[in-house]
């Protein structure tokens, strides 16, 4: 009779959850490749009331922080993007709440997508923008989603444990 091995099953499941990372930063990167072959930088493509198609470049973080930096931002967004990976990816080899993991694998999976933007381009491609009014949201792209939908998975673990 074969039982199994607790290393191996661990194993299996950090795969699942790896393989939900690397999808997200499939899916960010075919939209940025959708973005930057089909439309010229500067378009915007009203779909909604509220929602325009964009194509702008980030060479910043979020909400373009550091973005004038001068260059040196690019490097050094590239290391905290490998150093949280690494941790991230070491995270998941150990057995976790499913909602915790799936928190890790969507902000790895982020971490990842806009990480090889800024090693391959030297910037984001960003091209989500929601409105309201001449209000706008600053733009986004689905690695930005991972990573919020991610730490929102993480906080509302961290919430829900009693202790």
């Amino acid at each position: 009779m074969a039982v199994d091995n607790p290393r191996t099953s661990a194993t299996a499941i950090a795969w699942r959850w790896w393989a939900l990372a690397i999808s997200v930063a499939a899916a960010d990167q075919l939209t940025k490749l959708a973005v930057s072959t089909l439309m010229y930088y500067g378009q915007s493509i009203p779909l909604t009331g509220f929602f325009n198609l964009v194509h702008v470049w980030n060479t910043g973080a979020a909400f373009s922080f550091l973005a004038d930096a001068g260059g040196w931002q690019r490097y050094f967004f590239i290391v905290i993007t490998l150093g949280v990976s690494i941790v991230l990816i070491f995270m998941l080899c150990r057995p976790r709440p499913r909602a915790e993991a799936l928190g890790y694998s969507l902000v790895l999976g982020g971490a990842l997508g806009n990480g090889f933007d800024r090693v391959v381009r030297g910037y984001v491609v960003d091209s989500l923008d929601f409105y309201w009014r001449s209000w706008h949201w600053p733009a986004f792209n689905i690695a930005d989603c991972g990573i919020v939908l991610g730490v929102f998975c993480l906080l509302w673990t961290a919430y829900r444990t009693p202790g």
